[in-house]
């Protein structure tokens, strides 16, 4: 039996990588990359020599059979994105979804194991203050189309909403939000865990006025209550 390893890796500060994540890696014969040089660059600050092959929401069909080739000739080889766990606002579900079709994941075949750790949605969840006992989370808003109904399903949602965005679409999609009800209750959480980690909170004309006062840079987390 071959292992799949779904490794999560740091968001930002490489001390939240796991004593485990580090032993998986240097262990596997293949680690597959969102962005090989991102990766490179954590495994090179832990010695990890690991050889790597970039695959992403982009890569062919062809790249997902020679994977699976690898892993049926008894390879292990460890899933990491960017940043955060895989799967999650990005295409490692769909290599998982693919074994799963083809009922790869039987006895004396490939074991998916997952390797948890760092995730935004979950950080921004744990210092939002809003009740998440139940909470719901959109990833990144349309860019163009159905950006209105994602913002729909946002504000009419009886559970607190996590969604992620870029710096160039921040203000905007708060805007539009606001259009849609001005009494929200947003935590903006701002590059989180690195250097110029910055969170705001309140009522969301005032966090837009806020941020709006300020350079805009980083990725961000966005956490909506009514």
């Amino acid at each position: 039996m071959s292992n799949l390893y779904i490794v999560a890796t740091p968001i930002g500060n490489l001390e939240d990588i796991s004593q485990r994540a580090l032993r998986i890696l240097s262990e596997v014969d293949l680690i597959l990359c969102e962005d090989t040089r991102v990766t490179k660059k954590l495994l090179g600050r832990f010695g990890i020599k690991t050889p790597t092959l970039s695959y992403h929401q982009h890569s062919q069909m062809k790249k997902t059979e020679d994977i699976l080739q690898f892993l049926k000739g008894g390879k292990s080889l460890a899933l990491v994105s960017d940043a955060g766990t895989p799967g999650i606002s990005d295409p490692g579900n769909k290599l998982i979804a693919t074994i799963i079709e083809r009922g790869e994941t039987s006895i004396n075949s490939i074991k998916i194991v997952p390797v948890p750790g760092p995730s935004a949605v979950t950080a921004a969840a744990s210092v939002a203050g809003f009740p998440m006992g139940k909470f719901v989370f959109l990833g990144f808003p349309p860019a163009k189309k159905k950006r209105k109904k994602f913002f729909e399903e946002v504000v009419s949602s009886k559970h607190p909403v996590i969604f992620y965005e870029s710096p160039y679409r921040i203000i905007k999609s708060l805007t539009e939000l606001r259009t849609l009800d001005d009494k929200l209750e947003v935590v903006v959480c701002r590059e989180l865990t690195k250097k110029f980690e910055t969170i705001y909170r309140g009522n969301i004309t005032q966090v837009v006025e806020q941020l709006e006062k300020e350079e805009i840079r980083g990725e961000f987390v966005i956490a909506v209550k009514r």
